[in-house]
């Protein structure tokens, strides 16, 4: 049986176990567990049999797939996207548009944004990846790894954002930035860090299905807001520090 048959329904609707293995493919850590989260927060409302099974109709799917694309792709937090989800059901209901078209995101500054900031992400790229990818040198992806800009994970792999890393440290080093000025942006990247587990870890082991999803969607939206603070006050601090 393909993914697409697996617990469809002669009506075209789909069970949720048939969802994840439709979805899976493009969504690796697509879980039951996140799908009855999205639901439980509203975002998808699929309808429920008699016996209370859910069943996913083929607008229920786009819609989940709309909310996938936008937390992995763009980094959005469930607030935006639900707010985005109603602009476009009042387009569909006075006839702008037809459908939930996921928006292609550019490549984006992680957490610039709120990123699912997850530890299954499904790319792990070697050292010489990083340095493919990047275009940068092999001395200054080192020189990176040993200031602790760029961390190795399980099994000595780097995750995708090390290429971004990379690029941004080789852009600031054009402006006579060099890895020793970077310290401080590491140091500075542990603390938001420490607080933001120190909010959202009581939550994900809080033991039932859906800790381990809300942990996830709360340190997010912190991770966004930290980010925003950070970007905001050095913008002012920046202007003031330039006026004559």
């Amino acid at each position: 049986m393909t993914a697409a048959g697996h617990g469809a329904a002669h009506d075209g609707h789909l069970s949720i176990g048939g969802v994840i293995a439709l979805l899976v493919a493009e969504f690796p850590d697509l879980t039951v567990s996140k799908v009855r989260f999205l639901e439980n927060e509203g975002l998808v409302t699929p309808e429920r049999t008699a016996s209370g099974y859910r069943r996913f109709s083929p607008g229920d799917r786009e819609r989940l797939r709309y909310v996938l694309t936008a937390q992995r792709d763009r980094y959005l937090p469930l607030k935006v996207i639900r707010e985005e989800l109603d602009a476009l059901d009042s387009a569909i209901a006075d006839g702008s548009t037809t459908a939930l078209l996921p928006r292609s995101g550019a490549e984006s500054v992680p957490g610039s944004a709120p990123d699912d900031f997850r530890s299954d992400t499904v790319l792990r790229l070697t050292r010489e990846t990083v340095i493919e990818n990047s275009g940068v040198e092999a001395d200054l992806v080192d020189s990176l790894v040993d200031a602790g800009l760029i961390v190795a994970g399980p099994g000595g792999f780097y995750d995708p954002e090390a290429v971004l890393v990379a690029r941004t440290a080789r852009d600031l080093a054009a402006h006579g930035v060099d890895v020793r000025h970077l310290r401080g942006f590491r140091t500075a990247a542990d603390r938001q860090t420490g607080l933001i587990t120190q909010i959202a870890g009581p939550v994900a082991r809080q033991g039932d299905a859906d800790a381990r999803d809300r942990a996830a969607e709360l340190a997010r939206e912190i991770a966004a807001l930290s980010v925003a603070l950070h970007s905001t006050l050095v913008t002012v601090a920046v202007r003031h520090a330039l006026e004559p």
